[in-house]
C-alpha cells in the first residue's frame, strides 16, 4: 500500500518520518502515553527511530496505515488502522491513537481519527473498524464513542503491552452504522 496524506479542516495527516523522531521521542516521554499505549517505558530516540521505519513497512505490506498528526506542522499525535484484514473484501482494522499533551482536549484527535475512519471505510472497503483501549482511558473511550462507536464490552486481561495484562474495554463501529453517538456504560455520569 502506497502511504496517503489525508487532510481536514486544521490537520494534515502523513506517515511519519525521520524528520520526526525527536518530535515522536519528546511526545513519549508524557507518562500518559506509555501508560494506554503499549510503547516502551521508558521511550527513547532509538525506539522513535525504529517506529518511523515499522510504520513504513507497515505501510509497504498493508498490514497497517499509521499516520502522523500534525497542526500548522507541529506533531499532535498519532493515529492508525492496525491489524488490517481483508481489506477490499469487507475485512475489519483496529483504531488506535494517542496525542500530543498540548494538543489534548481540542477535539484534535477526534477530527484526525474520523478522517482515518472515513478512509478505511471508503478506500480499505472494511466493514468494521474496531477499538480497544486499557479499562481507565476515558479520554480515548470519549473519543471513540463521539465517532459513533459502539461499546461491546470488557476483555478481561485482554491487553498484552511490555507492562504485562491490563483489562480492557473494546467497541467497534460498522461501515452501516449510523455514527450518532450513543451511550456507553462505562462512561455513563
Amino acid at each position: 500500500m502506497e502511504p496517503v496524506t489525508l487532510r481536514t479542516d486544521r490537520l494534515v495527516l502523513s506517515i511519519p518520518t525521520e524528520a520526526d523522531v525527536d518530535e515522536i521521542t519528546s511526545a513519549c516521554q508524557d507518562p500518559e502515553v506509555p501508560r494506554w499505549t503499549p510503547i516502551p517505558s521508558p521511550y527513547s530516540r532509538a525506539d522513535a527511530e525504529a517506529f518511523v521505519e515499522k510504520v513504513a513497512r507497515w505501510w509497504d505490506d498493508g498490514s497497517e496505515a499509521v499516520w502522523a498528526v500534525r497542526i500548522d506542522g507541529a506533531l499532535a499525535g498519532m493515529v492508525g488502522l492496525h491489524q488490517i484484514a481483508g481489506h477490499h473484501t469487507g475485512g475489519n482494522a483496529e483504531l488506535g491513537y494517542w496525542s500530543v499533551v498540548r494538543f489534548r482536549g481540542q477535539g484534535v484527535m477526534t477530527e484526525a481519527a474520523r478522517a482515518v475512519v472515513d478512509w478505511g471505510f471508503a478506500e480499505l472497503g472494511l466493514a468494521r473498524i474496531g477499538w480497544r483501549a486499557t479499562v481507565g482511558n476515558i479520554p480515548s473511550a470519549r473519543t471513540a464513542r463521539t465517532l459513533g462507536f459502539r461499546y461491546e464490552g470488557m476483555l478481561r486481561q485482554g491487553l498484552t503491552g511490555p507492562r504485562g495484562r491490563d483489562d480492557g474495554w473494546m467497541a467497534a463501529l460498522l461501515a452501516s452504522d449510523d455514527r450518532t453517538p450513543v451511550e456507553w456504560p462505562v462512561l455513563a455520569g
